[in-house]
């Protein structure tokens, strides 16, 4: 897993379930509402649905089936994140498929997992998206994301420029796409927050890169996050 977490401080998750088959929505609400610090706040059955209640309900996590009728839900996450009100998008899948999965982190989700993991599992998922981390399910997404992303050979104008970068700069990227504060890199690499500011403030103007979702794609495409 490449990361977990909690909402720190926060009381309280709003979660709005999005997904075609009433039956998994009844189930997911029946399971979550048991989960302590949850709560579901709607129930879309398309993406277009699930862009217009995300809007109402102003949920904190949105778990996001792919294949629902009209707008997709990649496009739908797309639509939400594009919203800026901060909710984070969480893919639920039956089948991880590599290309879909690839395309809902590019489209700005937080992570994904599979259906069938536990419910334990998800509410530590939704959690750790909810405290703003990238959370990706270890026996799947793990390896299809970085073998597309990391493939042999490949050669563009981000990889020559991810090549630039030093061995610091790279791993203070790798864990900004991750979710993780200055604090919490300064730790991690012995250094104090300030210097990861310094750092944070130097990729910045290397890349042009600033929100999260762009270091994560960043850091997927040209394999920084495979090396953390």
């Amino acid at each position: 897993m490449f990361d977990t977490g909690v909402a720190g401080g926060r009381e309280e998750i709003r979660v709005l379930l999005a997904d075609d088959h009433a039956v998994l929505r009844a189930g997911l609400r029946a399971l979550l509402e048991k989960e302590p610090g949850l709560v579901v706040v709607g129930e879309a059955a398309s993406g277009s649905e699930a862009v217009a209640l995300a809007k109402t309900t102003r949920p904190h996590v949105v778990l996001m089936d792919l294949a629902m009728p009209g707008n997709g839900g990649i496009e739908a996450t797309r639509r939400i994140v594009a919203l800026g009100l901060g909710a984070k998008v969480l893919v639920l899948t039956a089948l991880p498929q590599e290309l879909q999965l690839c395309d809902a982190l590019e489209a700005g989700a937080s992570g994904f997992m599979q259906k069938v993991a536990p419910v334990e599992e998800l509410s530590r998922a939704i959690r750790a998206v909810a405290a703003d981390r990238l959370f990706l399910d270890e026996d799947a997404a793990r390896l299809i994301v970085l073998q597309r992303y990391s493939k042999a050979g490949q050669v563009d104008d981000e990889k020559v420029t991810a090549d630039r970068l030093s061995t610091r700069e790279r791993q203070v990227l790798a864990l900004l796409a991750l979710g993780h504060s200055s604090k919490e890199i300064g730790l991690k690499l012995s250094v104090s927050p300030r210097t990861v500011d310094e750092y944070r403030a130097r990729l910045k103007d290397r890349l042009g890169l600033a929100r999260r979702p762009e270091l994560v794609r960043f850091a997927l495409r040209t394999g920084i996050i495979a090396q953390t």
